[in-house]
């Protein structure tokens, strides 16, 4: 019962606890967003020509930096390295998703780059939590 009540009314921060749900919600979102990466990747030679080009730089380049943004740095969310550094390019391309090309399209169409774009702005606050590469590397350069 005492389980139970710590549970539905918790009196303190678990840091643990916190930082096992910043975990999850890392794998769960940082795979699908390296699937939605790697499918551009391996699709390249055929979405190169018909990419949007909302930042005006090529459907090429276009293609590329969303590249980058969601295998690359969805890799390095995945494990917590460099958590903040690498959301911005993920955040990034999630508002041009939603904000530019996505703007005329009903929400269902959409809600995908919204939620993503929650996620990554959550995470970005939040930072990476203690199962992570940061968390690994700042405990490191503490004891020295």
């Amino acid at each position: 019962m005492n389980a139970l009540y710590k549970f539905l009314f918790p009196s303190e921060e678990s840091t643990k606890t916190v930082s096992v749900a910043i975990l999850a919600l890392r794998l769960v979102f940082g795979l699908f967003i390296i699937s939605h990466g790697y499918m551009k990747l391996t699709s390249f030679s055929t979405l190169e020509q018909n990419f949007p080009d909302p930042l005006g730089v090529g459907s090429q380049l276009s293609l590329m930096l969303a590249i980058f943004a969601e295998l690359f740095c969805g890799l390095a969310f995945t494990f917590g390295f460099i958590t903040r550094v690498v959301l911005i390019p993920l955040i990034f391309t999630m508002l041009v998703a939603v904000f530019v090309i996505h703007a005329n399209d009903p929400m269902a169409v959409k809600e995908l780059a919204i939620l993503y774009l929650a996620v990554f702005c959550i995470s970005y606050i939040s930072g990476p939590g203690r199962y992570s590469v940061d968390y690994l590397v700042r405990n490191k350069l503490i004891k020295k």
